[in-house]
């Protein structure tokens, strides 16, 4: 069992991401997702995935109970292409990301993640291998760590 999937969920109450200084994407209330492709991967593991991210009851009721799911609160989703969680820190002072999923791949899972995600809800995203900048406001703050193979 190698590494996998690692998706960093930030509740928001807005969220936008730049590219060489122009606006790409920008949500209101709803989660940022920041996504993490590993090697061992596969379609599979997007499906549990966006299902526990669709389900799951971060947003708040009347009485300010986490009880309400994104798809309750009609929210949006920014998700950004992040290999850099997959940084082994052990060896040195100079991360290393050996345990991400080599780009071809990692794009492909990333779009097919992202195309499932959007069946359920509005879905806006980073621009795969790119240099951006993200912008958010964590509401709580509530942040949460998903791995694929919990599941």
């Amino acid at each position: 069992m190698g590494d996998v999937m690692k998706i960093v969920i930030q509740r928001v109450s807005k969220a936008s991401l730049s590219i060489n200084g122009e606006q790409r994407a920008s949500i209101q209330q709803g989660l940022l997702l920041l996504v993490g492709i590993a090697p061992d991967d596969f379609l599979e593991d997007l499906d549990y995935a966006v299902r526990k991210i669709v389900h799951m009851r971060i947003f708040s009721d009347q009485e300010g109970k986490m009880n309400l799911s994104i798809q309750d609160i009609k929210g949006e989703i920014l998700s950004v292409s992040q290999f850099t969680l997959f940084a082994n820190t052990k060896k040195g002072n100079r991360p290393a990301f050996t345990g991400a999923a080599k780009p071809d791949r990692a794009r492909y899972l990333y779009d097919q993640f992202n195309q499932r995600l959007g069946q359920f809800l509005p879905v806006q995203t980073g621009l795969f291998g790119a240099d951006m900048q993200v912008s958010l406001l964590n509401d709580g703050p509530v942040t949460i760590i998903l791995d694929t193979k919990n599941g």
